[in-house]
């Protein structure tokens, strides 16, 4: 029997009006660019606990786990390799708290939703970005050929 690896991610997208709070990962964090706070969830909380977690440690912000709204999957698939990526997207309108003065993974500003995808961010997040404010939740499936270094199934659904 073959072993599969799941690598599981919570992002959580918080939204102040017409406003949307980024962090400007720096490059020797890995994946620089403006992106949502989100990270790895520890075993054995839930996934809700993680994004709630992530949050507050990335950001001082305090979010309750009854106003996230669930709005989709971005999974990563790599058969070679046996391992499936998996990140739980929320969306958060209410938070309390300050901002960090330190981020730990990067400055956080507050970004007009329209003028956001013009920010520089991973082409992965720049095209999850907006689904986080369509009606419904989001599917993102990608199937990756480690061997020839290309995608070969890249699926974007919108579910209701």
């Amino acid at each position: 029997m073959t072993t599969i690896n799941y690598g599981m991610y919570t992002m959580c997208m918080i939204q102040d009006g017409d406003k949307i709070l980024l962090q400007n990962r720096p490059g020797e964090r890995g994946f620089p660019g403006f992106i949502a706070p989100g990270g790895k969830l520890e075993f054995p909380e839930s996934l809700t606990e993680g994004a709630v977690r992530e949050v507050r440690e990335e950001t001082g912000l305090i979010i309750k786990p009854d106003d996230l709204i669930y709005k989709g999957l971005d999974e990563y698939v790599n058969p070679q390799n046996n391992f499936r990526y998996m990140v739980f997207n929320y969306l958060a309108c209410a938070f309390k708290g300050e901002l960090l003065a330190d981020p730990p993974e990067g400055e956080l500003i507050w970004v007009d939703i329209n003028e956001a995808v013009s920010l520089p961010m991973q082409p992965w997040f720049k095209r999850r970005l907006l689904l986080f404010f369509k009606e419904g939740t989001f599917e993102i499936s990608v199937v990756w050929d480690e061997e020839h270094q290309r995608t070969v199934k890249d699926k974007v659904r919108m579910l209701k």
